[in-house]
């Protein structure tokens, strides 16, 4: 009787074939390549129990740290659990219970009842990493048979054996011309949710060190399926049609020239809009246009409390974010006695991270800038200040006064250094991670 027509009878009389697992010759070389790319998913450390190990290939290619358990119809060495998974009850629950990971490479066309070794493995919740023989990639049953195989099933039809069983298909990759690599899993996949459609105006475009923070800080507020593209106020780039929320400023000023009417128009491509910013030279602000847009907005999250009062009193859709950059900047301990001076330098585009850490390693900060000098208050002892007038060299832009009012209470003099309450600091920080987090809560209900 030649092998072809040995595997037949065995087939057909619902029996494993022990005698051909017990030859090693048997064991393909070709197998290699299957084991190979099934090691690529599993992580280092993983507990593996290798079913129907064979010539243990698999052992080979695994990373480091992984621990291998060889289990087989026929020992393959002195480590190797023997069970037939074919005989009721054998599957090895103690090994199985101990494993992080089941793999079965070449096993499961060797299996008669696929739905009760599957309703097995599901009791014990563990994942299967494993291939398959797609019936439609091999339909001729005559060799399937010759082959050893001894069932049928399509890709999605074995798929559906597991899902009945419990388990859900978390990957699958067609990894050669006839089979597929699955991994099942026993837990509801994660949910898809729909992504939207987020773009953002700000300044992002300037060298400017508080300008470019906020890039990064607004990516941490979004929720992960948002699908983000940026534009910028000066020049004015184009605004995407249908988007699902409009986000106008990073933390940045808004001032005169900025309010005009492509700002107000973009509001209209958005199902929600909402503003995070504060305001500039406000004697020289068209209120009334700063006053459109704020009605235009779901929300305007302002960045201190005077520009709440002057233009969002008695408004339901405004409140008092505060300076939220200063989340980037720890509270830490300096280092360095003499004092440090900054200046235009910090529009040239350096490095954010270096930039942060250059200033807290000084005990004595003097700012022309008014983030740099919110970064010095979270480490230096004491700090100065000189008001910035890039209106006209003689009108005051305001804003350094409102965020020493925010923190402080009351503003400094310029132009001298005082001590910083190291207190306050702490507290506007706290305040403002908690204002933050209410207005991430808030962006993930306009974006559910």
């Amino acid at each position: 009787m030649d092998e072809a027509q040995r595997r037949k009878q065995t087939i057909e009389a619902g029996q494993t074939d022990l005698a051909r697992w017990s030859d090693p010759k048997q064991l393909e070389p070709a197998w290699e390549a299957r084991a190979a790319t099934a090691a690529a998913f599993v992580p280092a450390g993983t507990r593996v129990l290798d079913i129907g190990c064979g010539a243990m290939a698999l052992e080979r290619h695994l990373p480091f740290g992984t621990a291998y358990q060889p289990c087989d119809i026929v020992a393959r060495d002195a480590r190797t659990i023997v069970s037939d998974l074919n005989v009721q009850s054998a599957l090895p629950l103690s090994a199985v219970a101990q494993a992080d990971l089941v793999v079965m490479l070449g096993v499961w066309e060797y299996i008669y009842d696929p739905a009760k070794l599957f309703e097995a493995f599901a009791a014990t919740g563990k994942p299967i990493l494993c291939s398959y023989c797609d019936a439609a990639l091999t339909p001729d049953v005559d060799r399937r048979r010759t082959l050893g195989w001894v069932n049928d099933f399509t890709l999605q039809q074995f798929v559906e054996i597991a899902c009945s069983q419990g388990y859900q298909a978390t990957l699958t990759r067609q990894i050669d011309p006839l089979q597929h690599l699955i991994r099942f899993d026993r837990r509801e996949p994660a949910a898809i949710t729909a992504r939207k459609r987020v773009h953002v105006i700000s300044y992002n475009n300037v060298g400017n060190f508080g300008d470019r923070l906020g890039y990064h800080l607004l990516n941490e507020v979004l929720p992960p399926h948002a699908e983000v593209t940026w534009g910028t106020l000066r020049p004015f780039s184009p605004v995407p049609a249908n988007l699902d929320l409009l986000v106008i400023g990073i933390g940045n000023s808004l001032f005169g020239e900025l309010l005009d009417d492509q700002l107000l128009a973009a509001t209209q491509n958005a199902k929600a809009a909402i503003g995070i910013f504060g305001t500039q030279y406000r004697a020289q602000l068209p209120a009334q246009k700063l006053g459109e847009l704020i009605g235009r907005l779901s929300h305007w999250y302002a960045r201190y409390e005077e520009d709440v009062l002057l233009f969002g009193r008695e408004r339901t859709n405004v409140s008092h974010l505060g300076d939220w950059l200063i989340n980037a900047f720890p509270m830490t301990v300096p280092s360095i006695d003499q004092p440090l001076r900054i200046g235009s330098q910090v529009l040239n585009d350096i490095p954010i991270d270096r930039t942060i850490q250059q200033i807290q390693r000084y005990k004595r900060t003097f700012s022309e800038r008014l983030h740099p000098l919110l970064c010095a208050l979270t480490a230096a002892d004491q700090v100065g200040y000189v008001e910035q007038r890039e209106m006209d060299g003689k009108t005051v832009s305001g804003k350094f006064r409102s965020m020493l009012v925010d923190i402080f209470g009351h503003t400094y003099p310029e132009n001298i250094f005082w001590k910083v309450d190291r207190d306050a600091v702490t507290a506007y920080k706290a305040k403002v991670r908690a204002n933050t987090d209410a207005m991430r809560t808030d962006i993930a209900k306009l974006l559910a």
